[in-house]
């Protein structure tokens, strides 16, 4: 079964790492990736830019709006997601306390089965 694992935490704890502290946690992280890709079970994985960064469509009353920013205000943002193959909901639940054994930043991680992953977008 694949799974995607979405990482939440505070944008603000992580955007007050020093450099170094960031670039420690994306090694950890780093090496627990490529074990699971060494065994053909990792599949995409990306590190969100900041919400500041986000463009936020909503359809209101028929319209759809365009919105700079996240539209929920929340204690957590998304920060990235991951996605994985495993036998069972165990082994996608100790890939997630792998990484967060890694990651300092005090967030969680979701995990939810993929019902469809489309790899490549289909020619119109």
């Amino acid at each position: 079964m694949l799974y995607a694992v979405l990482c939440y935490a505070s944008e603000d704890a992580i955007s007050s790492w020093t450099r170094e502290q960031d670039d420690r946690v994306m090694t950890d992280l780093l090496a627990i990736q490529q074990k699971y890709a060494k065994a053909g079970k990792l599949g995409p994985v990306a590190r969100l830019l900041p919400t500041t960064a986000a463009t936020t469509l909503r359809k209101a009353k028929g319209e759809t709006l365009v919105l700079d920013g996240p539209f929920a205000e929340t204690k957590e943002q998304l920060l990235g997601f991951y996605t994985v193959e495993c036998d069972d909901l165990e082994q996608a639940v100790a890939f997630a306390r792998e990484l967060s054994d890694a990651n300092p930043s005090g967030g969680c991680y979701e995990i939810r089965p993929v019902g469809v992953l489309n790899p490549v977008a289909p020619t119109i």
